[in-house]
């Protein structure tokens, strides 16, 4: 007869973690360009899906595959797509349920939010992480370690390679730097600050990562130079023209987030003058966000299709749902989440099959021809528009159709679940040469503890659904941790 085990579920399991850590700020939250307010109606799944579906055989593009060296996350289990988290280190996995517990609760969430604000703004110097070991010291293995990549160029260097060999293709690097609206700020100082954090970024950054960044970073006088939709000065254009041609020579690519309506026009200019110059050869060095939930994007999108057509170059297109919820104006808002899953999903399936339909039609309706040199960025944590995504793609390999380019994206410390699955179905298949494999990349932030968490505070004012969207990681970490003990005790 078997001996009795008793085992504990996950939660008690973290009891003793989390008395430890409850009162500490370390879940708040974790959001850029991907935000909305979870408390509207109609807009609590804006980037996650209630309805779970199986997973999606993977395919991808010859010109999108990626090789790496063997990594740490091909464990006994790492080539079952049914198992995608098994591979993660169990410190990981333990950290991610915490502080996704933590911000599933609107409450916990918000008292840890104020709490770290308070900290960051001290003068005493027992709460101030700059003056407090002991705080620094748990901020930055929990909450720090989660979010960021690190510090120093030697610390980001880890974390990327540890991203690499979990079987990611690549990161999304972005640089802590933040401008507040009613800044009054310096154009001399902001624009020189940016370009050396945008130059060391790509110096960290590999060939074929992502750095993500926002024109806004330059200061106030680039914020309202965009909202008043004039071209940039000739000191922020020489720091803008250095930048890309540091990413070009590196094979590295830019990706500029979205800015607010009132500034989105400049925004789109701003982007469109870069890729203008910029991406030639079918190459997008440069590329511009879209964002799903104004009603105005699919005519935006056509409008740059055709002038990318015309101008002979080529359109890096990042597809997002929205980050500006609570502040851009609503009447140029979808009314509710499903439209914006419909239109993200519409103009999605538009970029990869290149072709126009119902959502992103012409921007000239005499004219319908392909949709030519375009390269995609995905970056959702809704697995109901990656495996749709993923779907078409399967469609088009299995007729032999040339693939476009596409990378999927989501955060660090977010959305794992989503992630490794892509990666587990890609392992799946990678003995099959009719089935390419999907690109997938995690966007981590990197500087000093005190701009990470200003930097990510300031995102998440822009993003209040960040509680609503950690339920599904919290879910599947809470399965993989019960999965684990019971393999542990040979129950499984």
């Amino acid at each position: 007869m078997k001996p009795t085990v008793r085992l504990q579920r996950p939660e008690t399991l973290l009891s003793s973690i989390s008395q430890k850590h409850t009162s500490t700020p370390l879940c708040c939250v974790y959001a850029v360009q991907h935000g909305g307010d979870s408390r509207r109606t109609g807009w609590r799944s804006l980037h996650t899906s209630l309805t779970k579906q199986k997973p999606a055989t993977l395919s991808s593009s010859s010109m999108a595959s990626s090789t790496h060296s063997p990594s740490s996350f091909q464990t006994a289990d790492a080539g079952n797509a049914a198992l995608p988290l098994s591979g993660l280190p169990l410190s990981q996995v333990l950290r991610t349920y915490l502080i996704t517990s933590i911000s599933s609760s609107p409450k916990i969430l918000g008292a840890s939010t104020s709490l770290l604000r308070g900290m960051l703004n001290s003068q005493n110097p027992l709460f101030r992480i700059d003056t407090n070991p002991l705080m620094r010291g748990l901020l930055w293995e929990t909450f720090y370690k989660q979010f960021c990549a690190g510090e120093t160029e030697a610390q980001v260097s880890m974390t990327c390679n540890d991203l690499r060999n979990q079987g990611y293709a690549g990161v999304i690097l972005e640089y802590a730097l933040e401008v507040l609206k009613d800044a009054e700020g310096n154009e001399q100082k902001d624009v020189a600050v940016w370009r050396k954090g945008m130059l060391d970024t790509v110096h960290m950054a590999a060939p074929g990562d992502f750095v993500g960044l926002k024109w806004s970073g330059m200061g106030a006088t680039a914020m309202r130079r965009m909202a008043d939709n004039k071209e940039p000065s000739e000191r922020m254009s020489e720091a803008m023209h250095a930048l890309c041609k540091a990413a070009a020579k590196k094979g590295i690519a830019l990706l500029p987030a979205a800015e607010e309506t009132w500034s989105l026009t400049g925004f789109h200019n701003w982007c469109l003058k870069m890729q203008r110059a910029y991406n030639t050869g079918g190459k997008s060095v440069v590329y511009s966000t879209y964002q799903a939930y104004l009603k105005q994007t699919p005519a935006d999108l056509a409008r740059h299709l055709d002038l990318a057509k015309k101008e002979k170059f080529t359109l890096g297109a990042k597809m997002v749902r929205g980050a500006y919820l609570g502040s851009d104006d609503r009447t140029l808002i979808h009314p509710n989440a499903e439209v914006t899953h419909a239109c993200y999903d519409g103009i999605a399936s538009a970029l990869i099959r290149r072709e126009y339909n119902d959502v992103l039609k012409p921007a000239q309706e005499s004219v319908n021809e392909p949709i030519t040199n375009i390269n995609v960025v995905l970056a959702t944590h809704n697995d109901v528009s990656v495996k749709k995504a993923q779907a078409l793609r399967q469609e088009q390999a299995a007729r032999d159709e040339k693939l476009t380019p596409l990378t999927f994206g989501q955060l660090q410390g977010m959305a794992d679940e989503v992630s490794c699955s892509l990666i587990a179905a890609a392992r799946a298949n990678a003995g099959n040469e009719n089935a390419v494999r999907e690109r997938v990349f995690k966007c981590t932030t990197w500087g000093p503890m005190y701009d990470c968490l200003n930097y990510l505070l300031r995102r998440a004012a822009e993003n209040k659904d960040a509680a609503g969207r950690t339920f599904e990681t919290r879910n599947a970490m809470k399965a993989e941790i019960w999965r684990r003990i019971k393999r542990t005790f040979m129950l499984a």
